[in-house]
């Protein structure tokens, strides 16, 4: 049983700690709340076997049960009633802090996962199985949560809903989805391949901007300090002589406009803050959150592809619900949490209305205009011969879309990016290295000598 090191706070507002066991995080939160205790952070540091006697208490342990009778009793984590921590304590904490769940593991999990399902493995069995090879310490702890909801009676999405910051919200959806239709195994596929592809589509967007954004980086500094530095020096060595050539205007002027950002940097400083704290706080509005998703929809060179996946989660989350006897109105209902885009979701709200009403549910991506014709035009031939047989093509048609168009956008960026840099590395050489080449030339001492 997973061992737990919490800290709350009891009725008097003493915080209080303890290292208890208890089934699941969950479970210990219900109960540290029915015992009057708020809690505050609760941390698996240990992962107990059963033991085969009953009667054995681990030692350095507390039962659940036992603490919460005796909560006012309990280590005080301030003034002179604060408990020193064992080393063991200490070295378990540490590695608990340290073990940070990654992309890998969740994939790792879910290819794994799969492949139990495949073997018709119940899901209780097979997290069991998963669970006794699974290394990182606090990603055992979520599945055995997970394990402890399953063995409750409840749906394994509800508990990962609990971990969003673990699970991706769209992964989660992508199991509800399964849950609900009864196409578990199909759903884990899909979720492997959604993991797979959004590591590769990461990936290679980093190998691209990476590298990129460091060469930005530096010759934005090179700009700023031959601005700051550089230029001034070279003026000096120019008035020091008495020469009449002078430095480029443009040099002047640039280095004059960083002179004053750093004399007074609180005020581009704070202008940038304002800014960003209005359109965070404008995002965070309901109208700004659908600006924001629509903009994501329509901006250039990733806009197509974010609809594009959006769309294609959309549809094969219900095919799964369509293939298992659920009513089109239904399966939208039920597939629509796999995207979080609001206008996406605003379209299959529109949708679900306009079947109550008995219009057509294609109408509303249709009208958005954000996808091809040719996406919209299947879905209607399907609605009139076999609509489950012309989504399975459809997928097929916009899978094959989705990579053509990735392979553009991996053409079309780095050209992007390499025409910032130019840019930049232009405006480098005219401000900095031009100065500096007329100094190394020695042009300038001529006119001082007046010849």
């Amino acid at each position: 049983m997973p061992e737990y090191v919490y800290r709350a706070i009891t009725k008097e507002g003493v915080i209080v700690k303890n290292k208890v066991e208890s089934a699941s995080k969950q479970n210990l939160v219900k109960r540290l709340k029915d015992g009057n205790l708020l809690p505050i952070d609760i941390v698996q540091v240990g992962y107990g076997r059963k033991s085969k006697k009953v009667n054995t208490k681990r030692k350095n342990v507390t039962d659940i049960d036992e603490m919460l009778k005796n909560a006012n009793s309990s280590s005080i984590v301030q003034g002179r009633g604060r408990k020193k921590q064992s080393v063991t304590e200490k070295i378990n904490l540490a590695i608990s802090k340290q073990e940070k769940i990654t992309t890998r593991d969740i994939m790792v999990f879910t290819q794994n996962f799969y492949l139990l399902k495949k073997a018709d493995f119940n899901n209780i069995h097979a997290l069991s199985t998963i669970i006794q090879s699974t290394e990182n310490l606090t990603f055992r702890g979520i599945l055995e949560d997970i394990l402890a909801g399953l063995e409750a009676g409840e749906y394994m999405y509800t508990t990962m809903e609990y971990y969003s910051n673990v699970f991706p919200y769209i992964y989660i959806n992508m199991i509800k989805v399964g849950e609900l239709s009864g196409s578990l195994t199909q759903s884990l596929q899909q979720a492997v391949k959604y993991l797979d592809s959004n590591t590769d589509t990461i990936k290679k967007l980093k190998g691209i901007i990476i590298p990129n954004l460091i060469q930005l980086v530096a010759l934005i500094v090179l700009l700023f300090i031959g601005s700051l530095y550089t230029v001034p020096t070279i003026q000096a060595v120019y008035d020091e002589v008495g020469t009449e050539d002078t430095l480029p205007a443009i040099t002047i002027a640039f280095s004059n406009v960083i002179q004053w950002i750093a004399d007074h940097w609180y005020v581009p400083v704070g202008i940038i803050a304002i800014i960003a704290a209005l359109i965070v706080s404008y995002i965070n509005t309901p109208k700004g959150k659908y600006n924001f998703d629509y903009f994501k929809y329509t901006m250039p060179i990733f806009g197509k592809l974010f609809y594009s996946m959006d769309f294609s989660r959309l549809m094969r989350a219900m095919l799964l619900n369509i293939e298992n006897g659920m009513r089109i109105q239904d399966a939208l209902e039920v597939s629509k949490n796999v995207v979080n885009n609001y206008v996406m979701r605003a379209m299959v709200e529109t949708s679900i209305n306009n079947i109550l009403v008995g219009n057509s549910w294609i109408e509303p991506f249709e009208k958005a205009g954000l996808g091809s014709t040719m996406i919209t035009e299947m879905l209607k031939v399907g609605m009139q011969t076999d609509l489950s047989e012309m989504m399975e093509k459809l997928l097929e048609y916009m899978d094959i879309d989705i990579k053509n168009t990735m392979d553009k956008i991996m053409a079309v960026l780095p050209q992007v990016v390499y025409s910032i840099v130019g840019i930049l590395l232009i405006f480098v050489v005219l401000v900095v290295l031009v100065p500096c080449i007329q100094v190394y030339m020695g042009n300038f001492l001529f006119s001082a000598a007046g010849v």
